[in-house]
């Protein structure tokens, strides 16, 4: 099974944090493909620079790393994933995670996240266990 982290799951899992559960890191552990948006890059890179986020090195350099170390695969932002998030059902109004939502629905896989919105779509949610 593959599945798609959201970009609190990468920070999450990035710093250890139990806000990840066991449950969702066995299943991390266990996918063949665990994807991570380039829209999280972004995200992370955007509250990185606004100081709404600390990290350990510059955002550029924490994200290659991280996906690096943790053997995640990057899933790129397409023109479908594009036209698609504004398309969406007007549940969610966040719009970095419309186009991880948008890419979930494409790639078929379901999101780790405790973000509560993201099965209104349909797809299947990891992490809401706890």
């Amino acid at each position: 099974m593959n599945l798609l982290l959201d970009t609190c799951a990468l920070l999450w899992l990035a710093s250890g944090d139990p806000q990840l559960d066991e449950s969702a890191r066995q299943r991390i552990q266990q996918a063949s493909i665990v994807y991570v948006s380039v829209l999280s890059g972004f995200e992370v890179a955007l509250k990185w620079r606004r100081g709404k986020l600390t990290l350990p090195a510059a955002a550029d350099d924490w994200f290659t790393t991280v996906v690096e170390h943790h053997g995640l695969t990057p899933a790129p932002l397409d023109l479908a994933d594009a036209m698609r998030a504004p398309q969406l059902p007007d549940i969610h109004r966040d719009p970095c995670d419309r186009f991880i939502i948008a890419t979930a629905l494409r790639l078929g896989v379901p999101v780790v996240t405790k973000d509560p919105h993201f099965s209104a779509y349909g797809l299947t949610v990891i992490g809401q266990e706890g």
